[in-house]
């Protein structure tokens, strides 16, 4: 089995629903983080929908945090670790260094070079989909994510 990752756009997730993350950057990386925690230890049952186009579930969920966000959750590990023969799947906290579609990018091309599986990009930002569609990357749309946490919460 190949190792699947997911590349999280943080900055757009957050920003698909107004729960007032405006007014606490920090806050909102830190409840979208404890929400992906959560789903990456329980790990993705056979039940759990999949991605936009039906691709895997992950092994590896890769959350790229910019700007006042960062504060909220620290940076941890390197993408790259995921365990393919593991229900569970492993949670990366990235700090993008600049702007957050950049770093979003080079996490989607290390990805697609080190594996044969899929890495889907969780984002609505058009212009981000067309860069990491240009480097074999496949996306899928914040509310599909945020429906999964809720249903798995």
């Amino acid at each position: 089995m190949d190792e699947r990752t997911w590349i999280v756009d943080a900055a757009n997730v957050i920003g698909a629903r107004p729960d007032g993350w405006w007014r606490d950057r920090a806050g909102a990386a830190l409840r979208l983080h404890e929400h992906l925690s959560a789903l990456c230890q329980t790990g993705f049952e056979a039940s759990t929908p999949r991605a936009a186009g039906g691709e895997d579930l992950p092994t590896e969920v890769v959350l790229v945090l910019e700007g006042p966000a960062r504060a909220g959750v620290a940076a941890s590990g390197r993408p790259g670790g995921g365990d393919p023969g593991n229900r569970a799947a492993r949670l990366v906290v990235v700090h993008a260094p600049g702007p957050g579609d950049d770093t979003v990018v080079e996490a989607a091309v290390e990805a697609v070079r080190r594996q044969c599986g899929a890495v889907v990009v969780i984002t609505a930002d058009r212009a981000l989909r067309g860069r990491v569609h240009a480097v074999g990357a496949t996306t899928a749309g914040p509310g599909w994510l945020w429906a999964l946490l809720d249903r798995t919460r």
